[in-house]
């Protein structure tokens, strides 16, 4: 099950664990690895461009901004975690029924 922590000082934001498969054939979201998110995306891990592409696919699943969502922590590992601003745990859980 993806562990959802939520805070609301203001604007409600969650965060929540990602785990990446770079060079993959498709950018999406994979399901559950663990107590992670699996999200694939084409790019390499080279110079940020698979971060960004993280970024990308979450954010289009989500139905948010990309500058809704953050990484802060594991940016340079396939395990990161993953900030998403305006939304609620209820509504992670909802939009990528997990």
């Amino acid at each position: 099950m993806l562990a959802i922590t939520e805070r609301a000082d203001g604007r409600p934001v969650v965060r929540f664990k990602v785990r990446v498969q770079p060079r993959s054939s498709r950018a999406e979201v994979a399901g559950i690895h663990g107590d992670a998110l699996k999200v694939r995306v084409r790019a390499a891990p080279v110079e940020g461009a698979a971060n960004a592409a993280v970024i990308e696919v979450i954010a289009a699943a989500l139905g948010v901004p990309r500058r809704s969502v953050q990484i802060v922590s594991g940016t340079s590992s396939r395990s990161k975690t993953v900030e998403v601003a305006g939304l609620l745990a209820a509504d992670v859980r909802r939009v990528l029924a997990v």
